[in-house]
């Protein structure tokens, strides 16, 4: 593997040429949670739907948090990149493999397996769904060291230049996934709980196999098992980069749970066609959130080498492309979100109560192209804080309030509980116009300082 040099060249084709195969790798992961949606919809009942919804929500929270914490080695790996300084890089990826290793398995397992029916309450899981919420909960999180180490191996090959092995890893996930869930759902009728039976088994397949690629792989510098140890300064970047990034996505997790409890409180049909929308949107933000992962590795990799105007174009270009997409996006799934909620589900109330919730976040479409680009540029920069800070004040500020004050008021209608997203989006995206003026014209960082302060 040759490391993608992103400080030099046509903007659009490189940003793109490394977007395509994110992109596709975020395709096969949506692919990967929906065909869990699709098969128990297909031969199970509501219940155990809204078991896979619910439970897998909360897994994609605790997920995401390790993704966003892990943001702090593509950033630091990347910026050591564009500084040619490749040992540094090495240090650093060997230093994100301990914090990592010891994150998944003492804080993320234990409170999986420990807390599962804790966390099905917390979530106002219906009655009839609780004990397989719970199940689906308890199975995924024994696996979450495995979990740890699929999504780890991401961010590190981003933070080199490379999308295409992740895309290998998620491509064989993905695989691995369907042929779990026919088998453990649609052939031994383990709904539920074979699903997370399914999604765990193909991670681990995917780890082992990513693994004996990657020995087989030449890298951009020299990695050895030395390199696996606790630096203190490799360490400080990681934390203080990836901490901002995953406390926001912890708490705009939060944020999304909530909708979903208040949805659950309606009913099951109602959990299960919120369930069905949610796998949707992970197919209808893949663009927007391709992106954002791509800019990340872009801008950091210029801001490291102290080309702070080519990051800013950047960033220009993504919003570009990226709303040319949102736009189809939105006419897509406001019109005919009927048709993309059937696929997930046979029954009629469930479909109708996906296609109400869809069409909030049909709107999500054309704002996301504008946060998500930002977010990817400050990640990139190491403005981290301040991307934690718009998050926080979305979820807090706007998204959960306008969720409540929806229930009160709109008899029900999923749609308006719904417009508390776009709502939200609508506060990130004013704040981080207003900063921009100020944190990109700030001056890039000189190749000899390793480490800047946020």
């Amino acid at each position: 593997m040759e490391t993608n040099d992103f400080t030099s060249g046509r903007i659009l084709p490189k940003l793109l040429k490394f977007m395509l195969p994110v992109l596709f790798a975020i395709f096969l992961q949506a692919m990967y949670g929906a065909v869990d949606l699709l098969v128990v919809g297909r031969f199970s009942d509501n219940a155990a739907v809204s078991a896979v919804s619910t439970g897998s929500q909360i897994i994609m929270t605790l997920t995401n948090i390790l993704g966003s914490f892990s943001m702090g080695i593509t950033v630091a790996v990347g910026q050591k990149i564009g500084q040619k300084r490749p040992d540094d890089a090495a240090k650093t990826i060997g230093t994100g493999l301990v914090i990592f290793g010891l994150t998944g398995l003492l804080l993320l397992t234990s409170a999986c397996v420990a807390g599962a029916k804790l966390l099905a309450g917390i979530m106002n899981a219906p009655a009839e769904a609780f004990d397989l919420t719970a199940q689906y909960i308890r199975i995924c999180g024994a696996g979450f060291v495995i979990i740890t180490a699929y999504n780890l191996l991401g961010s590190i090959f981003r933070g080199l230049g490379d999308s295409k092995t992740p895309l290998i890893a998620v491509g064989i996930a993905c695989v691995c996934n369907i042929i779990g869930d026919l088998l453990f759902v649609a052939v031994f009728h383990m709904g539920s709980s074979g699903a997370a039976l399914a999604t765990v088994i193909a991670q681990l397949l995917s780890v082992v196999i990513s693994l004996f690629i990657i020995r087989r792989t030449k890298l951009p510098f020299e990695f050895h098992r030395s390199h696996i140890k606790l630096d203190k300064k490799c360490a400080a970047s990681i934390i203080r980069i990836g901490t901002p990034i995953a406390l926001q996505d912890l708490l705009v997790g939060i944020s999304f749970l909530v909708m979903l409890a208040i949805v659950n409180k309606l009913g099951l049909s109602a959990s299960a066609g919120v369930g069905v929308a949610e796998k949707v949107c992970a197919f209808i933000m893949l663009v927007p959130i391709a992106f954002m992962q791509s800019m990340s590795a872009f801008v950091a990799q210029n801001y490291g080498a102290g080309k702070t105007d080519r990051a800013k174009q950047a960033l220009k270009t993504g919003i570009t492309v990226s709303f040319a997409f949102g736009l189809v996006m939105f006419i897509l799934t406001f019109f005919r979100g009927d048709l993309l909620a059937g696929i997930f589900s046979n029954d009629s109330q469930a479909v109708m109560n996906a296609w109400d919730y869809l069409k909030a976040y049909a709107i999500d479409c054309l704002l996301t192209c504008f946060l998500f680009c930002f977010i990817g540029y400050y990640n990139g920069i190491q403005k981290t804080t301040f991307v934690m800070i718009q998050g926080i004040c979305g979820a807090f500020l706007v998204r959960i309030p306008v969720a409540f004050l929806m229930q009160r008021i709109g008899n029900g209608s999923l749609f308006l509980i719904g417009l508390a997203t776009p709502c939200s989006t609508v506060l990130q995206i004013i704040m981080c116009f207003a900063v921009y003026s100020r944190f990109a014209g700030q001056n890039a960082p000189k190749s000899s300082s390793p480490f800047i302060a946020d």
